[in-house]
C-alpha cells in the first residue's frame, strides 16, 4: 500500500467504493486522513464498513468540513451531467481528484525522480502497459503494474528511485489527476469512445493529451490525425518527443514488415522481430509493441532482452486471446473490444470469421466495419444492439439473432463443424453492461462455453 499523506489531519469525502475506491480509502486513512465514504450500492457500503471505513450518505453531509472529494473514475465528472457528489463538491469550493492524483502527490513528496511510466490511448493501452512491465521485469527491474489495467495504484508498493511504476490511465483517471507528470508518457491513438462521458471527441482527445503534455519524454503514436496533432504540439512546447507507429522514419520507433526499427540513436536499426509471435498478432499489436520497445529503449533495456521478452509475452486475457481449437476451428476471446475501432483490429487479423458481436452499442455502431464484411462468413448477434446491427449487416453478411452468448457459441460451433477452417471470434464492438457487469465476466463466460463444447482441445488456453 502507498499511504496517501497529502490530506493528513484533514477530512476527505470519497465517493465510489469499488476496488480502487476501497483501496483509496484505506490509503488515505493510512496517511492520516479522516475518510467519509459513500456509494450508491449498499453492498459496497457494507464492505467498507467491515473495514472500519466511516460511511454515510454524503447528500446529507456538511461539505464545509471536507478538504476534497476523491471520486471514483467510473463516476461522471462532467457529462452527461455531473454526479451529485461532484456538484456538491463544486458548490463547496473543494477540489475533485482521483487515486492517480494522490499517487502523483505522494511520489512528488517521497521520491520525485522515481521512474513513472503512464500509458493511455483509446485502444491498446492495456496490452502496451502489460508488455512494458513484462520487458522491464525481464531486464530484472523492480516493476509495479497497475491503474486502469486492474490493480489499484495505491495498493502498489510506494515510489522509490529504483522502482518502476507502469500505470495504465483511462481518460476518466486523467481528468481527475491535475498534477500527472510521468517520467515517460505514452499516448497510443485516438478514436471516438466514451463520448457520453466527455461530450465531444475534441474534449476526449484533449484529456488524453494532458498525460503526454506534462511528461518528461512523450511517446506518441502518429498513425491517426488527432495523435499526430498532439505530437506536433508536444514538439512545439519543447518537450522530448518519440514518435511511434506503423510508418515513419527518423528519431522514433516504428513497426515495419514484422520488425521493430529504432531511429533513437540517429540511425535506423532493427531492435526485434514480431514474426510468429501470436500474442502480438496484427497491426494494432505492432503499434503496441513499437510503443513498448520505445519505452524499454528509453529505460536502457538492451535489444536482446527486448526480443526475448516479446517472444515470451503471454498476451492479455480477453484481448484476441486464443481459447481453444475444435478441429481446425480457432476460438478467440476478444471481449475487451468494446467499440468498433477495437474490433476492427481483430477483423483485420483473421479470415473466414464466425463473428459473435453485440451488447450495449457505442456511438456509430458497426458501420465503420463495412470494409471487413467480406472476411465474415456469418455473424451471431447478442444483446441490446442486435436489431441495430442486423440492419447494418442486412444483405452483406448472413446473420443469426441469438440473443444470448450461450446460443451464439453453440450455433457458431455447429456451423464451424461444416467448414474446413474457421475462426469463431467473440469481438462484440459493444460495452457489456446490458447482459454482464463488465467485459471480463463476458469473456470468462465465453471461455467456459467454448471449453464445454464436445471434442474441444482441452489444453489450449488453459
Amino acid at each position: 500500500m502507498i499511504p496517501a499523506t497529502s490530506f493528513a489531519g484533514r477530512t476527505v469525502a470519497l465517493f465510489g467504493l469499488g476496488g480502487s475506491g476501497l483501496a483509496t480509502a484505506l490509503a488515505l486513512r493510512a496517511g492520516g486522513a479522516r475518510v467519509v465514504a459513500c456509494d450508491d450500492d449498499p453492498a459496497r457500503m457494507a464492505v467498507a464498513g467491515s473495514r472500519d471505513i466511516e460511511t454515510t450518505d454524503l447528500r446529507r453531509a456538511d461539505w464545509s468540513t471536507f478538504a476534497a472529494l476523491v471520486l471514483s473514475p467510473g463516476v461522471p465528472l462532467t457529462h452527461p451531467e455531473p454526479h451529485w457528489s461532484a456538484r456538491l463538491a463544486r458548490e463547496a469550493g473543494i477540489e475533485i481528484i482521483g487515486d492517480i492524483e494522490l499517487f502523483c502527490r505522494e511520489r512528488a513528496r517521497i521520491a520525485p525522480d522515481a521512474p513513472f511510466v503512464a500509458i493511455t490511448g483509446t485502444n491498446g493501452k492495456s496490452t502496451t502497459t502489460a508488455l512494458i512491465a513484462h520487458i522491464l521485469r525481464s531486464d530484472g527491474r523492480d516493476v509495479q503494474l497497475g491503474g486502469n489495467i486492474g490493480t489499484a495504484i495505491l495498493s502498489l508498493d510506494p515510489p522509490a528511485d529504483d522502482r518502476f511504476h507502469v500505470i495504465e490511465c483511462s481518460s476518466f483517471q486523467i481528468d481527475l489527476a491535475p498534477s500527472l507528470a510521468p517520467t515517460i508518457g505514452v499516448q497510443l491513438n485516438v478514436s471516438p469512445d466514451h463520448l457520453d462521458r466527455h461530450g465531444t471527441l475534441a474534449l476526449y482527445a484533449a484529456i488524453k493529451e494532458r498525460l503526454v503534455a506534462a511528461s518528461g519524454t512523450a511517446v506518441v503514436g502518429v498513425d491517426d490525425e488527432a495523435s499526430r496533432a498532439m505530437a506536433a504540439r508536444v514538439t512545439r512546447a519543447g518537450r522530448r518527443l518519440v514518435p511511434i507507429g506503423l510508418s515513419g522514419e527518423g528519431p522514433g520507433v516504428f513497426a515495419h514488415e514484422g520488425s521493430i526499427v529504432s531511429g533513437l540513436d540517429g540511425h535506423a536499426y532493427e531492435v526485434a522481430g514480431l514474426t510468429d509471435i501470436s500474442s502480438l498478432r496484427g497491426d494494432h499489436n505492432a503499434q503496441n509493441a513499437a510503443a513498448a520497445v520505445a519505452v524499454a529503449l528509453l529505460c536502457g533495456v538492451g535489444a536482446p532482452v527486448i526480443q526475448e521478452a516479446l517472444r515470451s509475452f503471454p498476451g492479455l486475457p480477453h484481448r484476441m486471446e486464443e481459447v481453444a481449437r475444435l478441429g481446425r476451428t480457432l476460438f478467440i476471446n476478444d471481449s475487451k473490444a468494446t467499440n468498433a475501432d477495437s474490433t476492427e483490429k481483430a477483423l483485420r487479423s483473421f479470415d473466414r470469421i464466425l463473428w459473435i458481436l453485440g451488447g450495449k452499442a457505442k456511438e456509430g455502431g458497426i458501420t465503420a466495419l463495412r470494409p471487413y464484411f467480406p472476411k465474415i462468413t456469418k455473424a451471431y448477434l447478442i444483446g441490446a444492439a442486435s436489431a441495430m446491427f442486423a440492419e447494418t449487416l442486412e444483405g452483406a453478411v448472413p446473420y443469426a439473432l441469438c440473443a444470448s452468448l450461450d446460443r451464439a457459441v453453440a450455433q457458431a460451433a455447429e456451423d464451424a463443424r461444416g467448414m474446413a477452417e474457421a475462426v469463431v471470434l467473440l469481438s462484440p464492438a459493444c460495452a457489456s453492461y446490458d447482459q454482464y457487469p463488465n467485459y471480463e465476466v463476458r469473456g470468462e463466460h465465453f471461455r467456459e462455453l467454448v471449453r464445454a463444447l464436445p471434442g474441444i482441445n482441452p489444453t489450449m488456453g488453459a
